[in-house]
């Protein structure tokens, strides 16, 4: 049975690169360009195992919001927080969430994802 991602990322170009290694590494990843379409789809009836968020977004909403909505909505979901801003730099991270700096290499988001799925 495939691990469903939702991967949130807002730049279009990474955002379909991601989606299409997420894929070929056998996730079955659902993508979002911002974080008002995110909050649908995580209310919505597909239970996610990971989600994958930049933080700064258009729309007026965060991926810190994405991340608080999952924690909500999907509380077995696991939560990777991205940005190319450093930690420091960002709002308080919710404790359940992990961060990841961009940019990053595709071997280590993957291993993000495969350490914080335990």
């Amino acid at each position: 049975m495939p691990i469903n991602v939702l991967f949130v990322e807002d730049e279009a170009d990474l955002r379909s690169v991601v989606v299409e290694a997420l894929s070929q590494q056998g996730f079955s990843v659902t993508p979002a360009a911002n974080g008002v379409e995110a909050i649908t789809l995580l209310r919505g009836a597909t239970q996610y195992a990971i989600v994958v968020t930049d933080v700064n977004m258009p729309e007026g909403v965060s991926g810190l919001d994405v991340a608080q909505e999952a924690a909500e909505t999907q509380p077995s979901a696991r939560v990777l927080v991205v940005s190319g801003l450093q930690r420091a730099q960002l709002p308080p991270i919710p404790a359940h969430a992990r961060f990841l700096p961009k940019p990053y290499r595709f071997k280590q988001l993957i291993t993000a994802i495969h350490d914080h799925l335990g």
